[in-house]
């Protein structure tokens, strides 16, 4: 029985000794979170954008995209992963092609709200300027669109950091694996590991996209200033 003082419950939780033994898996597990977390947002950016742009040039699209889009992010994490497999095996692929479905809702959603937020006085004076369409939309629509744009990115990254855990039941999870590891064996610490890293990594993620965004549009920052 314990005196119930902090510093008898921290020792019950963490075992400092076990995380000192077990640095190169913690390490390992974190990196591969983050490579997960990174891949999972990069193609599904990389899907989301033409998926956009088809939305804001053709509008009757995007009832139809986002309605696919948001269907997909209903999906149980684990289910879908369980209806990849047999497709994909135990592999990475299948981590990564259910982790990306899952950034589209949110990917899609935002890149069109930025590009249609873009002022319609503004393209007429770019189309005045003679800007070609893809000219105009790389140096005129997309940096006005950004703030928007990087707010999806947000909400998409800490999202996938928290689903990357679940990909563990699969072989693939990165700190998802501690979890694993904790509540096999009953043991806190590997647990309470898992928690704070995924938290630290999902607050240095939005820090760091947030201080991507201020310096990608200086104009927005000196405005609000």
């Amino acid at each position: 029985m314990t005196d119930g003082t902090p510093t008898v419950l921290a020792a019950e939780l963490v075992r400092w000794s076990w995380i000192g033994d077990h640095t190169d898996d913690i390490r390992d597990a974190l990196v591969q979170h983050l490579e997960l977390t990174g891949l999972a947002v990069l193609f599904g950016s990389l899907l989301a954008f033409p998926l956009a742009l088809a939305a804001v040039r053709w509008p009757r699209l995007y009832a139809p995209i986002l309605g696919f889009s948001g269907v997909l992010f209903t999906i149980p994490s684990l289910a879908l992963f369980i209806l990849l497999i047999p497709f994909t095996g135990l592999r990475i692929w299948t981590a990564l092609i259910g982790l990306t479905m899952y950034t589209l809702l949110i990917l899609v959603r935002n890149m069109v709200e930025g590009l249609r937020g873009v002022d319609p006085d503004v393209r007429e004076a770019a189309e005045a300027m003679g800007y070609t369409r893809a000219r105009q939309l790389f140096q005129v629509e997309l940096p006005l669109a950004l703030p928007v744009i990087v707010a999806g990115l947000r909400i998409a990254t800490v999202t996938t950091i928290g689903l990357v855990t679940v990909t563990a039941l699969i072989g693939w999870g990165g700190l998802g694996q501690l979890f694993i590891l904790g509540f096999t064996l009953d043991f806190s610490t590997p647990l309470v590991v898992g928690i704070v890293l995924s938290a630290l990594l999902a607050f240095a993620a939005d820090l760091l996209l947030v201080g991507a965004q201020r310096g990608l549009t200086p104009w927005a920052r000196s405005r609000g200033s």
